[in-house]
Order: C-alpha cells, then structure tokens, then sequence
C-alpha cells in the first residue's frame, strides 16, 4: 500500500512492525546459534564423522548470515521511518500532542504506561490520540 494511501495510524504504526520483525529475526538466529551449538558439540564428540554434518552445519551458518543482513536492512529501514515519523511530529503544533505520539509511535509504549508517563486519565489520552492523528493526517496530505 502506498503511504499516502494510508492513515495516520497505519502510517505510524510501520515502526512497531518493522521493530516486531527485528525481533523474530533475531530470535531465528538465536536459535539457529543454538543449533549450531549443539551440531559442533555432536560432531566433537563423534570420532571419524562424515562430511553429512559438516554440510549442515554450513548450511545453518549460512541461513545465520541470511538472516543478520535480512535484520540489518530492516533496521536500516526502521531508522529511516523513524526518521520520517520524528519529522512529521515535530510539525504538530501541541507539545502535549507530539509526546504522545513519540511514546506510542516511537517508543511503543502501552496506552497504559502513556496515561501514568503524562498523568492524565486514559481516556483523555486517547482522545488526545484522535486529535493527534488528524493533525498528522493534515500535515501528510499536504506534504508532497
């Protein structure tokens, strides 16, 4: 989908994604570390033992290193959105507006966490969150 065709909070909420996909990368390679743990110490144990689980073993490393620049052009892509998002809430005019918007959209903070970081009841948050939106709506549309 085109960014201009999205709304303010798909547009915002790229960043959380792209951060969740980071994170599930990182725990695939984690875990082939893991794997590749275990296979060292089996083939160290195994006296004599074919070239089978030498291949497997690069196999898994290979799959590592696919893995780390798959991560690497993400965050590079997280940076930059992150970039882009500061930008355009630095446009918002209310100060109130634009934590509120660094905290859920930059952050990632929970609704809860954003009502007990400003003191202000939680409801009154998210309408603060609805005013905030439409001012990132306006401020998207008229930029090119």
């Amino acid at each position: 989908m085109n960014t201009q065709e999205m709304t303010a909070k798909e547009y915002l909420s790229q960043a959380y994604r792209i951060d969740q996909r980071i994170n599930s990368k990182l725990e695939q390679v984690q875990s082939l570390r893991n794997l590749a743990e275990k296979a060292s110490a089996a083939l160290g144990e195994t006296p004599n033992s074919g070239t089978r689980n030498f291949h497997r073993m690069e196999d898994v490393i290979c799959k590592m290193i696919d893995l780390e620049d798959e991560i690497n052009a993400d965050l590079n892509r997280l940076i930059d959105l992150k970039h882009e998002i500061v930008t355009i809430i630095r446009c918002v005019e209310a100060p109130d507006l634009q934590t509120i918007l660094e905290l859920r959209y930059l952050c990632f903070n929970t609704w809860a966490e954003i009502s007990v970081a400003l003191h202000l009841d939680i409801r009154w948050v998210h309408r603060l969150h609805n005013k905030a939106l439409n001012e990132v709506d306006a401020i998207r549309h008229l930029r090119p």
